[in-house]
């Protein structure tokens, strides 16, 4: 007698869904035990704690055991997978957009959110008044993420940015400029020249403004932002190690992707970013 279909997560992949991101996923390894989890049920499980927020030992019964759902996801955080996966679907993206897949200009930001008693770096960042830690993100035109790095709240802006500059210069051999607010003026710029070969533009709020104001190029990087803020595990940083929440941010923005692709007829060559 076959099992009954479980009923349907709003997380879960569609058809559709699935088919663009199944080909990244590991095979199984030669020799040994058989594979006998539901590949497809495991990455439904994971997207299901990034939306809901809910702790791994919290999953619901009708998923893979807990334990089988966050061995892959460490495994293949540390083997790379989230990161390969997100780059590819960010260039299927800007291809299926009539763009060269690796990005000439970018935007970057950063974002205090607190820490949870799970953490397990904090530090206090005294302009926000946040006692955790900074997600600094690199994004496209597009607002699709390029490189990210997690680190303690106590970090200035324009240091932390540095790893992120130099991370992205290995996404995109292409980039040659990026826009940035007020916080990473100063010895920064002439740092991504020397060191990146690219101009850093600030980006500074007119001093007759008054009330909210949209900043060019600068309003990219906040909305992506938003993007990730929507998903409940990323609300605060939940995560013991800061590459953790790294890749939950990727997996975010892998989604979000996945949601502009779904229902679209694929370019050819968007096809063959997710097939390389």
């Amino acid at each position: 007698m076959e099992a009954t279909p479980r009923r349907a997560y709003s997380s879960d992949l569609s058809d559709l869904q699935w088919n663009l991101i199944k080909l990244w996923l590991p095979a199984p390894k030669p020799g040994g035990r058989r594979r006998e989890v539901d590949i497809r049920e495991v990455i439904n499980a994971i997207y299901y704690v990034l939306k809901s927020g809910c702790a791994w030992r919290d999953l619901p019964h009708d998923f893979p055991p807990e334990g089988t759902v966050r061995d892959y996801f460490h495994q293949w955080r540390r083997a790379g997978v989230w990161e390969r996966l997100q780059d590819a679907l960010r260039r299927a993206s800007r291809v299926q957009e009539n763009r060269e897949p690796d990005p000439s200009a970018g935007v970057i930001d950063s974002q205090s959110v607190k820490a949870t008693r799970t953490t397990g770096t904090r530090g206090y960042d005294a302009g926000k008044k946040i006692n955790g830690r900074k997600r600094h993100i690199l994004v496209d035109t597009l607002g699709l993420l390029v490189f990210v790095v997690v680190h303690v709240g106590s970090i200035q802006d324009r240091d932390g940015a540095k790893p992120v500059l130099q991370g992205a210069a290995t996404k995109s051999a292409r980039l040659a400029k990026v826009w940035a607010d007020g916080a990473y003026a100063g010895r920064l710029i002439d740092w991504t020249a020397r060191e990146c070969g690219w101009e850093l533009e600030i980006v500074k709020r007119s001093d007759q403004a008054e009330g909210f104001e949209v900043l060019p190029r600068r309003w990219v990087v906040e909305r992506t932002l938003s993007w990730i803020s929507n998903y409940r595990r990323l609300s605060k940083d939940y995560e013991y190690w800061e590459s953790t929440s790294e890749a939950m941010i990727q997996l975010a923005m892998t989604r979000v992707m996945l949601q502009r692709l779904e229902g679209i007829q694929l370019t050819p060559a968007a096809a063959a970013q997710l097939a390389a």
